[in-house]
């Protein structure tokens, strides 16, 4: 199974279309057949963007469909504690957490639509950095 740290985007895009990749990876971690990887930090920043009311407005779930959203997320997802901090690296101070939570849980990718956001942490950390819709074909071969 694919161990993974969703970028923030990723979620959003999940959940404001039920027809793309990022829709189809809260699908697989739905159904177990793909593990996220979260720090508390990073769920933090899930939740409050998520609750954001333009996000809502996208989205169209109410706060408290939310709140049930993330915690099956939660459920699915398995902790990262973060024991290295190498800030700042990337130029998005937002980008951090997710970079952390990558390094420390040794994911085997970061999913996300920002590529070239990771772009300087990849060499330094040999990332693997996807997009959604990477993954999912990776995932198929």
């Amino acid at each position: 199974m694919w161990r993974v740290v969703l970028d923030t985007c990723v979620l959003t895009a999940g959940l404001r279309s039920r027809h793309g990749a990022s829709n189809a990876l809260l699908k697989l971690v739905a159904t177990e057949r793909l593990r996220p990887l979260c720090t508390t930090a990073l769920y933090l920043e899930y939740e409050a963007v998520l609750l954001r009311p333009e996000q809502r407005l996208e989205h169209g779930l109410g706060p408290v469909q939310v709140e049930h959203f993330l915690a099956a997320f939660a459920a699915a997802a398995e902790g990262v504690e973060v024991h290295l901090r190498w800030r700042p690296q990337l130029g998005d101070p937002s980008d951090e957490m997710v970079l952390e939570a990558v390094v420390n849980g040794q994911a085997d990718a970061l999913v996300t639509h920002n590529v070239r956001d990771f772009a300087k942490a990849v060499a330094r950390f040999g990332l693997a950095v996807k997009r959604p819709g990477e993954i999912l074909k990776e995932m198929r071969s």
